[in-house]
């Protein structure tokens, strides 16, 4: 079993309410995990991990634009960050699974694919944009099965927001998503769509914050306990 993931977002101080209340208003999309202290580079959710170091690869934000993807944040990280961990739609894949609804982005050796629709989140003060999604592929006979996925699993987002048609969320071909790869369905598959925690992403690009700092694309933090050391040979 995969272990547990969070994405991150750092933003200055001044920012942290409108990313807390955008988050609370929207958590079908961006449940949050947790939020450290100003300044604080760590999580109880990631013991001994430092959230400066402990990602593969970061995304700098300037203005609202991703200007870099570094390895490590520790010269970007100030006492005027606030970090939240937001989490992923894993529970999504865990409850599919459970129930037997294949995951087709899994035979395909894959992430579900992404897409920014054309509904928009509910905005929090100096936050607002798009909702994004994920679209996995479902045979038809196992759509209220993935309809009920996760809605009964606290602190996160519950069931999809639309199933069927893509054109009815703005989207005009699933072979070209706005993040990771198609992944092709097989006959009598229906796109289900459930929301994104890049969500908040979306509403940093529109709201052009002066600094943050997120996961990039890929990378997201790896929570839990560590694993344990390996035996000396």
């Amino acid at each position: 079993m995969s272990q547990p993931r969070a994405h991150l977002v750092a933003v200055p101080d001044s920012w942290a309410q409108d990313v807390s209340l955008f988050c609370a208003r929207n958590s079908h999309a961006c449940p949050v995990l947790d939020i450290c202290d100003v300044g604080a580079w760590h999580s109880p959710l990631a013991p001994g991990t430092d959230l400066r170091t402990g990602l593969a690869r970061y995304r700098v934000w300037r203005d609202g634009e991703p200007v870099a993807e570094p390895e490590d944040v520790s010269a970007l990280w100030d006492e005027r960050l606030v970090a939240f961990l937001i989490g992923p739609r894993t529970c999504t894949d865990t409850e599919l699974a459970a129930a037997g609804v294949p995951l087709r982005h899994r035979e395909q050796g894959r992430g579900p694919a992404l897409f920014v629709t054309n509904r928009s989140s509910r905005p929090a003060g100096r936050l607002n944009g798009p909702l994004v999604v994920t679209m996995r592929p479902v045979p038809a006979p196992l759509l209220p099965l993935a309809r009920a996925a996760g809605r009964g699993t606290a602190g996160h987002g519950g069931g999809p927001v639309h199933a069927g048609d893509p054109g009815m969320l703005g989207i005009a071909t699933l072979s070209r998503p706005d993040s990771g790869t198609p992944v092709r369905p097989q006959p009598g598959d229906v796109p289900v769509f459930w929301p994104s925690p890049l969500t908040l992403q979306a509403a940093l690009r529109t709201a052009r914050p002066p600094f943050a700092l997120t996961d990039a694309p890929g990378h997201p933090l790896t929570t839990g306990p560590p694993p344990a050391p390996r035996p000396a040979a």
